[in-house]
């Protein structure tokens, strides 16, 4: 934890108090129990970040022929998975790292800007780099819901400012699905969505499915 402090304080980002509070504290706990009574297979595909992984509960059966760990935990927004990288990241020597956060971040406070995502993907992105140097990482766009559609531009803005950087790194990969969720009318699709009109249904996931699916690595 010493070196992802530290980590922190060099880049300039600070969670000091996000880090007393120690949200998410129990699922974090619950994985390492599970990690004990079943050590998780090597080189897996590691799916990290919010709720939108954290519900895809069934996502093994959406990747046949994929070795998956779903490490999806709360509303968790970027800040807490750099905290919890240590934990649940770093330890799988996973041969892939799909992450989906960001828009938790966006709504968290009108203060939150597209650089601010940005940013702190970045320090996610370098500390997963550091860590385990050469595994390939793929970020999941900022998905368009309903529900949000007020963080529209930022998110726009956002999912730019990850796909141009991650295409200047290798090993990486950005994967648009975005995009893939709007009618042609421009409106977002509805009936991919849960009642919430956040989080999505299977429907929803299906989408993802084939979005994602070319990007996996074998």
């Amino acid at each position: 934890m010493k070196i992802l402090k530290s980590f922190l304080l060099v880049t300039g980002i600070f969670f000091t108090s996000h880090c007393l509070a120690q949200p998410f504290a129990d699922e974090i706990k619950e994985f390492k129990n599970q990690d004990r009574i079943n050590p998780p297979p090597a080189n897996a595909i590691l799916f990290v970040g919010s709720s939108s992984f954290r519900k895809w509960t069934d996502v093994s059966s959406y990747f046949p022929g994929y070795t998956i760990i779903n490490r999806g935990f709360g509303g968790s927004s970027l800040p807490d998975v750099i905290f919890y990288a240590p934990d649940i990241i770093i330890p799988y020597h996973p041969k892939q790292v799909v992450i989906y956060c960001g828009d938790n971040d966006l709504a968290s406070s009108d203060a939150v800007t597209a650089d601010t995502v940005f940013e702190r993907f970045r320090v996610l992105f370098e500390l997963i780099r550091k860590n385990l140097p050469g595994e390939n990482i793929l970020f999941v766009s900022i998905k368009p819901s309903p529900s949000r559609i007020r963080l529209k531009e930022k998110m726009e803005k956002a999912n730019l400012l990850i796909q141009t950087y991650l295409s200047l790194q290798q090993h990486a990969g950005f994967v648009d699905v975005y995009h893939k969720m709007f009618n042609p009318d421009g409106s977002v699709m509805t009936d991919i969505f849960l009642e919430d009109n956040l989080h999505m249904n299977a429907k929803g996931y299906a989408l993802w499915q084939k979005v994602i699916t070319p990007y996996l690595l074998k």
